[in-house]
């Protein structure tokens, strides 16, 4: 049966929402001529019938796809809710409504053009959540120019290993980000910068740069983002009305690196239609097509999907309004915000939950106004959702499930779902998508319940590594479904349950052993002192460390962990 929700009001529970979920506690009956294992699964709820017998599930729904541009998506916010604010960034005082955040994008997107870029070309995004990064993202998505989201935290052999890869023609960026000076690593690439003419750069190592755009302090070669706020006159404007007919939903728009923890970073190259519709989807499930009027706090870095499409396209596709705390992540501004913003959802993956959750003076900050978030990015540890649940008020949060190259969410759960599902699936897959759990020898789907590899097809499968037709080649099979190397199991309702990654199985004793197991276990408790659990799963060593290496996303940096002896 439909779980009790906490946040069900007299008012709300006469909603259309609430009318609607009626129908999914009527009498099930099977229809004439179909079988369980030809059916798919109806997503518009949260399945309440058994229906998978193998490992193979298909999302459907009675919601269409939406078949149109990032640049039409925000004008259709634009008219419906002019006025609404679409964006707070609290650290640096700036706050935008939806109709001055379009002038600010048609201004920016005018002014590229005028600096001779054109519909295709790759702008590098180097920095962290600033006002400016969220305006390229839709300048360039307006413009025709794909958006390159570049680590904040990339040191200099990476940063000119990716604009290098993708053959960026502008990087825009501040001077320096807490330790990290910017300006100094880009002349250290290309030291013909300094005396070059702005927006007319022409550098061995990396041939297709013209133009660095800087953020802040004025620097020799280079533009200032003032220099490309007042750049596009009238015949700019106009050549950019122009491209709108000529800019397909189907372009490539985004190109997102992999967080490369084993390895050279790859581009997954995204379209409008795969991040426009994967945003669509994900607020569909939480509710954002019916919520009054959500506000959601983004800790989480925009050059992730997590912040871009959760956050930024998100903002434009349902009209909510999004409030970054700070430049880089900080649980106490987090805090701060979710209580003078009054923030009614919040996103985040498990390390930055736990940092909230362990602020000293947690109590002392009004959370009232939260009602669910999403926690995703890596394992999430079922003691820290419940925690969640209490702590921080969030009765409705949901853990979602996904990869970079899927846009990113392919299985969320429902704010509707009970406890035991919440933190012990990641959900239900999402609309118009296929899932099929395979066993990684025979590539064959296994029975429901059984671990695999998890597969996923749909309008959300990237288009490609941005020039890596070997790497995309060995993901993407020939009939489009993405190989995740992620293993996982589903139960005959359709929820999937992670295991670990194929390449992190420890096999001990013929038993096969994954780390996201463990450490399930041993998070049942703040405070470990002892655990007992199967003997070929006890660890041979345990390290006590003060903290993990950490990406700027909180996965932990596998590939330099100290290695423990052997013996």
């Amino acid at each position: 049966m439909i779980p009790t929700v906490a946040f069900c009001t007299p008012t709300m529970r006469n909603c259309a929402f609430f009318r609607g979920l009626k129908l999914f506690q009527r009498p099930w009956t099977r229809q004439p001529g179909l079988t369980t294992s030809t059916r798919g699964l109806h997503v518009d709820g949260p399945p309440i019938i058994p229906t998978l017998t193998t490992s193979y599930v298909h999302g459907t729904s009675s919601t269409s796809l939406l078949h149109m541009t990032v640049a039409e998506s925000l004008q259709r916010s634009v008219e419906r809710w002019p006025d609404r604010e679409a964006m707070a960034f609290l650290q640096d005082g700036v706050r935008k409504t939806f109709a001055q955040f379009q002038q600010d994008v048609d201004q920016a997107a005018a002014g590229l053009l005028a600096l001779g870029m054109k519909k295709g070309d790759r702008l590098g995004m180097w920095g962290p959540n600033t006002y400016e990064w969220v305006l390229f993202q839709f300048a360039t998505a307006k413009a025709g120019i794909i958006l390159v989201a570049v680590n904040p935290a990339y040191q200099v052999q990476e940063v000119e290993f990716a604009l290098q890869k993708v053959g960026c023609k502008a990087v825009v960026c501040p001077t320096q980000f807490k330790t990290l000076n910017y300006c100094d690593m880009l002349r250290k690439i290309c030291p013909e910068i300094e005396t070059s003419s702005p927006g007319d750069i022409k550098s061995s190592r990396l041939p297709e740069l013209r133009s660095v755009i800087v953020l802040d302090s004025r620097q020799p070669g280079m533009l200032h983002f003032e220099d490309v706020m007042q750049a596009g006159g009238s015949q700019h404007m106009q050549q950019l009305q122009d491209l709108q007919k000529k800019i397909s939903f189907d372009d490539p728009i985004n190109i997102q690196f992999t967080s490369g923890t084993t390895g050279a970073p790859k581009g997954a190259t995204l379209s409008h239609h795969n991040i426009i519709n994967n945003s669509y989807f994900i607020g569909r499930r939480l509710g954002y097509h019916w919520r009054p009027h959500t506000r959601v706090c983004v800790p989480v870095p925009l050059y992730h999907c997590f912040g871009s499409v959760g956050g930024g396209i998100s903002m434009a596709v349902h009209g909510i309004s999004t409030v970054f705390p700070s430049r880089g992540y900080d649980g106490k501004a987090n805090l701060a915000a979710i209580e003078s913003e009054r923030c009614t959802f919040i996103y985040g993956t498990p390390t930055m939950y736990v940092d909230m959750l362990n602020q000293p003076d947690l109590t002392k900050y009004d959370l009232s106004s939260v009602e669910g978030g999403i926690m995703a990015g890596s394992p999430c540890p079922q003691e820290l959702v419940k925690k969640v649940f209490s702590d921080l008020n969030a009765k409705e949060i949901t853990l979602g499930y996904g990869t970079t190259e899927n846009s990113p969410v392919t299985f969320l759960a429902s704010p509707l779902d009970n406890v035991e599902r919440k933190t012990e699936t990641v959900g239900y897959i999402t609309d118009h998508l296929e899932a099929k759990i395979v066993d990684p020898t025979t590539g064959m789907v296994v029975p429901v319940g059984t671990s695999g590899e998890i597969m996923i097809r749909g309008y959300c499968v990237m288009l490609e590594y941005w020039n890596d037709r070997a790497k995309t080649d060995e993901c993407i099979t020939k009939d489009r479904w993405y190989k995740t190397g992620d293993i996982g199991s589903m139960d005959t309702y359709g929820y999937c349950r992670i295991d670990g990654r194929i390449k992190d199985m420890i096999i001990r004793g013929g038993e096969n052993i994954y780390p996201a197991e463990i450490e399930q276990f041993l998070h049942r408790h703040p405070k470990v002192k002892e655990a007992q659990i199967s003997h070929f799963k006890i660890p041979r060593y345990v390290l006590f460390v003060t903290s993990y290496p950490l990406t700027i996303t909180g996965k932990v940096i596998s590939s330099v962990l100290a290695p423990l002896p052997s013996s």
